[in-house]
């Protein structure tokens, strides 16, 4: 017998479904986030428990049950091959243990684990058809994400053309980002031009990714057709045109899993990385597999500011693809990968003001307004 929902109860969730996304709309839309991941985390957790202690509260529309957001205004939308997913969040080991009871007694057997860095950056999905590069598209809701092939063309970290033998469709997934010297120096260029710094690379390189890019060009191509125009607004737009297109320049990716493919019979997911990078796609130099989860952990835990982007925690994964779809996955995760995510840094700030916002069921909620301050590298203030 379902037990029933009390008031008190069904009022928190919707005041955390409102409260979940609007912060979403500012992660995935604005690339503007006024809160900490840590702090999200929290949020989406606090959910997700409501939701398993209650079922009957979950909708079909629920955060819990979607992946990333809806595609920005201005950009054509485009179709994935194959579904993307999250990825579901374990904070300390036994959550981690949880995880990993669940995945042995489902396969009756203890898999080979693999583990790599959890990237900081934007999702996208790239399509290589006869070996050439057909469409970049960012990961949206899981099922249509934005179309950025045009902008991508600037991005020399992302092939044109793969090498060696192809097959002839191939759908890879990645992680687009900042390295932290290029964001350090971008930001700087930035400030000095007097506009606001990019909170975080994360949002920097989503950011930088969603610009007009072909919308500039035809700026320019207007201006110098009307005799009106000055020589100084032309020189201007030209400027900001091979700044934006410089910052692309700048961005890196590194793969990390496939979506459909024809004509390839892979097996695990590190057998899939030693052939992307034969076919000259970026992998991580820090994947590793046959590891035991918790020494891998706490390996990478010590030396996450080792590498030269932002990482905010591991993830482990099943390595055979057979038995990654004996497990299959959720709505909006694979049940045969899980990421640790590391513990939030502690900073201190000043309290200014405390405002309240009325959600769409009229529920007023009070929030903080601080002295911006970094967490994370991300900036919040409020």
């Amino acid at each position: 017998m379902t037990a029933a929902i009390p008031e008190k109860v069904r009022a928190r969730w919707v005041e955390l479904v409102e409260e979940i996304e609007l912060h979403r709309r500012h992660y995935y839309l604005q690339d503007k986030p006024v809160i900490s991941d840590a702090k999200y985390d929290q949020l989406f957790r606090e959910l997700q428990d409501l939701e398993a202690n209650y079922p009957l509260l979950q909708s079909a529309d629920s955060p819990t049950l979607s992946v990333g957001g809806a595609t920005a205004e201005g950009f054509e939308p485009i179709e994935h091959l194959v579904r993307m997913y999250s990825l579901d969040n374990v904070f300390d080991d036994a959550e981690l243990a949880a995880w990993r009871n669940r995945v042995e007694r489902d396969l009756d057997q203890v898999p080979t684990y693999l583990g790599e860095l959890k990237i900081d950056g934007l999702a996208v999905d790239l399509v290589y058809r006869n070996g050439i590069l057909a469409s970049v598209a960012t990961r949206g809701d899981g099922r249509v994400g934005e179309d950025v092939t045009y902008n991508s063309q600037f991005i020399t970290a992302i092939p044109r053309a793969l090498i060696g033998n192809p097959p002839h469709l191939l759908e890879v997934r990645g992680e687009i980002f900042f390295n932290l010297t290029d964001f350090d120096q971008l930001n700087n260029e930035v400030i000095a031009a007097g506009k606001s710094a990019f909170a975080n690379p994360r949002n920097a390189a989503a950011g930088s990714l969603r610009q007009r890019i072909d919308r500039r060009e035809e700026e320019i191509v207007k201006t110098a057709a009307n005799p009106k125009s000055s020589e100084s607004k032309l020189n201007s737009l030209r400027s900001e045109l091979a700044q934006a297109q410089r910052i692309l320049n700048l961005l890196q990716l590194t793969v990390h899993g496939i979506g459909e493919v024809a004509g390839l019979n892979l097996e695990s997911q590190s057998q899939a990385y030693e052939l992307l990078g034969k076919l000259g796609l970026p992998t991580s130099a820090h994947y590793q597999v046959g590891i035991d989860p918790v020494e891998f952990i706490k390996y990478w835990q010590a030396r996450r500011h080792d590498v030269a982007h932002e990482i905010d925690g591991v993830v482990i994964k099943v390595d055979s693809f057979e038995l990654q779809n004996k497990l299959g996955e959720t709505s909006r995760a694979p049940r045969w990968a899980i990421a640790y995510k590391y513990p939030p840094e502690v900073v201190q700030t000043k309290l200014l003001d405390i405002k309240v916002s009325v959600g769409r069921t009229g529920r007023v909620t009070p929030f903080a307004q601080m002295v911006p301050v970094k967490v994370a590298g991300s900036t919040v203030e409020m």
